[in-house]
């Protein structure tokens, strides 16, 4: 498929230029804007050896929301000895300055997780459930529904407590276990969270096994199937195929996507998963393509940055080695 240059350098004048640009976008089917969680403060620190101050995570969340964030993932309430690196999100969760219009949530496992949460002023929960019965089992010792239908009390606590639950699908493309995950499976697990009453769910790449023709399939099936559920993507860089797959989730409708800052990430409980998509890199490419986000890049490259240097080593994130295409341009001028 031929591609459209909308470079300002080019003979095309600019507004033609955005006109050819809304046309192409609207021939793919591409959404004018998308919402992108920041999981950095939890998905992306878990997996790193370096052990974050307080100080230091509070001050990546706060950034994060003046950069323009409206939903940031601040950490888990789990035991410390399984996620050590996420051990002190309780004083997180207290310390941070809270901006009114974004969204603080955090990932918790059971009962206990959700009413640490509430203690620490935490009123937006994430669930999490292996879509794959081998890795499910290997973990949990429970098939994906008996894992969710677990959760039943976490529901009922948080209806009384005015607390809104989501869930996350884990493996939901494919496992290191048993390959790839049958959609009819994610289903399966999809009515379930549906059972106890979650509205919000994700689909998870946990491993990086996902291709663009799977998630558009995957995609498509469950909006049509759970038309009243706020879907969420979620994808893993480990076999470079993480922006493709958000392609392939904007053309099947889906509008709201997980990023980490820097690219960190990493799962300690499925083996291989690497980082996730970099925030800056799929901010980057939705500004390209006129796609608004409403983050200003440029703050967010800093957080990264800022990243790479607390944890002490260098990460997966393509804008931050490459820099921007203006950074580029502005160069040669």
């Amino acid at each position: 498929m031929a591609s459209i240059n909308v470079n300002t350098k080019t003979n095309v004048p600019k507004g033609r230029s955005q006109m050819i640009q809304k046309d192409w976008l609207s021939k793919l089917k591409m959404p004018a804007s998308i919402v992108i969680c920041e999981v950095g403060p939890r998905d992306g620190l878990q997996n790193e050896k370096a052990m974050l101050t307080l100080e230091q995570k509070v001050e990546l969340i706060e950034r994060s929301a003046l950069a323009g964030a409206k939903i940031i993932e601040i950490g888990s309430f789990v035991h410390p000895q399984a996620v050590p690196q996420m051990a002190d999100t309780d004083e997180v969760a207290r310390r941070i300055k809270r901006v009114e219009d974004v969204e603080y949530r955090a990932l918790v496992m059971n009962l206990r997780g959700l009413e640490r949460a509430e203690a620490a002023g935490i009123k937006k929960v994430k669930l999490t459930v292996s879509a794959s019965r081998a890795h499910s089992l290997s973990n949990l010792k429970r098939t994906p529904e008996e894992a969710v239908r677990g959760f039943a009390e976490c529901a009922e606590y948080a209806v009384t407590h005015g607390i809104t639950l989501s869930g996350a699908i884990s493996t939901s493309f494919g496992c290191p276990f048993e390959g790839r995950v049958p959609l009819e499976q994610v289903i399966s697990v999809i009515s379930s969270f549906k059972e106890i009453g979650v509205n919000e769910l994700s689909l998870s790449d946990t491993t990086g096994m996902a291709n663009p023709d799977q998630v558009y399939e995957y995609c498509l099936r469950v909006k049509e199937q759970f038309p009243n559920i706020t879907w969420n993507l979620h994808f893993h860089n480990t076999r470079g195929m993480g922006l493709a797959n958000v392609l392939a989730g904007m053309m099947a409708g889906i509008d709201r996507y997980d990023t980490c800052f820097a690219g960190l990430g990493g799962c300690p409980f499925a083996p291989g998963a690497t980082g996730n998509i970099a925030t800056e890199d799929l901010i980057h490419m939705c500004h390209e393509m006129g796609i608004e986000t409403g983050y200003d890049l440029d703050q967010v490259i800093s957080i990264g940055r800022y990243v790479q240097q607390i944890i002490g080593h260098d990460t997966a994130s393509f804008i931050l080695k490459a820099g921007k295409n203006s950074d580029i341009v502005c160069a040669q001028t």
